[in-house]
């Protein structure tokens, strides 16, 4: 029963500790998509970040494995390792080049979304005003589906992500988002995003942040009631799960450089308060209970394991492996 994490942070920093990493290995995870940088971290601080993490990642081959097919994940299953993607949340790294999006693939950037939280010149984020998709936006897309990277609207405002997915060529994810109709939050997602996202051949990737699943104590069951509420509108072959577990390191900063305003980014208007510090995560042994807590919704053991992992395989087999020679 493959496992497959669609979204995870370490802290943004060359020397950010891979003990998380360890933790999915223990937990059964099979995949893990990790992300090195947002809209407000410049290329100098993504580019360390990437460059350390691909490095030591390479230099652990007992432990880890970089990826760029599905056959890499299940060779790395085969060998207890823990198979790495990485993802970017955000165009303004890209610096409005399309061309920038290859490079990132070639780097082991596996997803991307376009806007995080707030608008830019490629797409409009969730908490700002609508915008839609620009023309150097659709321009983004074709560059994604081109590259063979898996588009994701994650963050995203609602214009631009049906703009996004009625746009691209290859199915669309949501890498980590929640049912507007069971928690209300400019986070997450209306019935008409989930619906569009499925019509792609896309998924839907449900978060286990507090307050995106509307708990504050997020468990493996507050989960599991949210991929059933995705799978009864759209059906099980169109739900999978990034738990969006954000690690944080003592005495290691990876703000990013200069005058960084959290407020911006995480409004209180938004009902972050200080940041995204008082965001509660589920736990990294969700993955332990995630079975059972989906079987207890009704679902069987095809549906189990194409929610964990199988959905995501399909998806990725199809957008990995469309890349330009």
């Amino acid at each position: 029963m493959l496992r497959w994490e669609s979204h995870t942070c370490l802290p943004l920093h060359p020397d950010a500790s891979f003990e998380p990493l360890e933790r999915y290995r223990a937990a059964g995870v099979h995949y893990a998509c990790l992300n090195v940088g947002m809209d407000m971290n410049p290329l100098a601080q993504i580019l360390p970040v990437l460059a350390s993490f691909r490095a030591r990642l390479t230099a652990q081959p007992e432990r880890y494995r970089l990826v760029r097919h599905v056959e890499d994940i299940e060779q790395a299953r085969a060998a207890g390792q823990l198979a790495i993607g990485f993802d970017l949340e955000g165009a303004l790294p890209l610096q409005e080049r399309p061309e920038m999006v290859a490079l990132f693939s070639e780097l082991g950037v596996r997803q991307m979304h376009f806007a995080y939280n707030r608008n830019n010149a490629v797409a409009g984020g969730c908490h700002d005003t609508p915008q839609g998709l620009t023309a150097l936006g659709r321009r983004m897309v074709d560059a994604v589906n081109d590259a063979g990277v898996l588009m994701d609207c994650a963050h995203t405002e609602r214009r631009s992500t049906l703009d996004i997915m009625a746009c691209s060529r290859h199915p669309v994810i949501f890498s980590h988002a929640n049912p507007l109709a069971l928690a209300e939050h400019g986070r997450n997602i209306t019935d008409e995003q989930i619906r569009a996202c499925a019509a792609t051949g896309g998924v839907v990737c449900i978060s286990g942040v507090s307050r995106f699943l509307g708990t504050e104590t997020p468990t493996a069951r507050d989960i599991a009631g949210h991929v059933a509420y995705v799978a009864a509108l759209v059906g099980t072959d169109h739900v999978g799960l990034g738990l969006d577990i954000g690690f944080s390191e003592p005495g290691l900063n990876d703000d990013p450089p200069g005058d960084f305003d959290p407020g911006f980014w995480w409004p209180a208007s938004a009902g972050y308060g200080q940041g995204i510090s008082q965001m509660r995560y589920a736990p990294l042994d969700s993955w332990r209970a995630l079975p059972e807590a989906l079987q207890a919704t009704g679902m069987n053991d095809r549906e189990v394991r194409a929610v964990l992992g199988d959905n995501m395989v399909r998806v990725a087999q199809q957008v990995w492996g469309a890349a330009r020679a």
